[in-house]
């Protein structure tokens, strides 16, 4: 359990994700996924790093029952910071990332593959943020990324999922596979990618994210601050408590 790394091709670095039973990370695990995307670019061996997960599903978020848990709000900050670092890493990655997305891929992992280079997708996987379910904010940054704007904005308010048949028709998904041709479909990906030089493709992705026209970093962690207003107010664990109905006391 937890993030391990291989290399199953020259120059492909594999980052797994293994949180049973659904993926929900932890603090710690948002760091960890963090070090090792990071660990994976600084190695002049690489050029592609594949970003994938074991399990139902890629990625269902934060662990809630972490933060419900603490009390006080130092678990809300301290998973703020992780996942803002663990969508950073994948972002700033000195290589391409490809994630391999197979089941679920709600809330964290949005904001994961919104900072990839490129998706891989099974046929089952589903694509979404029930952060208005959960009484938080966030990673509208990277969903807006994925599709165009006035859907985005549709799958925010209503916490509705679009499936991977759905984003490729947006252009967001490089390509649809079985769910047991999904790994190897990356790996294809990440070794086409790996075969180019090594220091043009590290130039390559430090040139396209200088073009980018959005500031990820900056824009998601403005994001992040109406997540905590929520938290304080209260309104966030009466959301919770109400399975994202109306949460008002009237």
């Amino acid at each position: 359990m937890g993030v391990s790394t291989a290399r199953p091709d020259k120059g492909v670095a594999l980052v797994t994700v293994d949180f049973p039973p659904v993926n929900a990370l932890p603090v710690r695990g948002w760091y960890e996924l963090a070090d090792a995307v990071r660990a994976a670019g600084r190695d002049p061996e690489i050029r592609c790093v594949v970003l994938a997960a074991e399990g139902r599903g890629f990625n269902a978020g934060v662990d809630i029952k972490e933060l419900q848990r603490d009390p006080g709000h130092g678990a809300l900050l301290a998973v703020n910071h992780g996942c803002a670092e663990a969508f950073a890493a994948v972002h700033d990655c000195e290589v391409p990332v490809v994630a391999a997305v197979g089941g679920f891929c709600l809330g964290g992992g949005i904001g994961l593959v919104g900072n990839a280079d490129a998706i891989v997708a099974a046929e089952d996987a589903v694509f979404g943020l029930p952060e208005l379910d959960r009484g938080a904010l966030g990673a509208a940054t990277h969903l807006a990324r994925l599709v165009p704007a006035h859907l985005m904005r549709a799958l925010y308010y209503t916490s509705r999922t679009a499936t991977a048949h759905e984003l490729h028709a947006h252009g967001s998904v490089w390509k649809v596979v079985p769910r047991d041709g999904l790994r190897a479909a990356a790996l294809e990906l990440a070794g086409e990618i790996a075969a180019k030089d090594g220091t043009l493709i590290r130039l390559a992705k430090a040139a396209i994210n200088g073009i980018d026209p959005v500031d990820v970093r900056r824009s998601y962690r403005f994001e992040q601050g109406f997540t905590f207003e929520a938290a304080l107010s209260g309104v966030a664990d009466r959301v919770r408590a109400s399975f994202g109905r109306d949460g008002d006391e009237r």
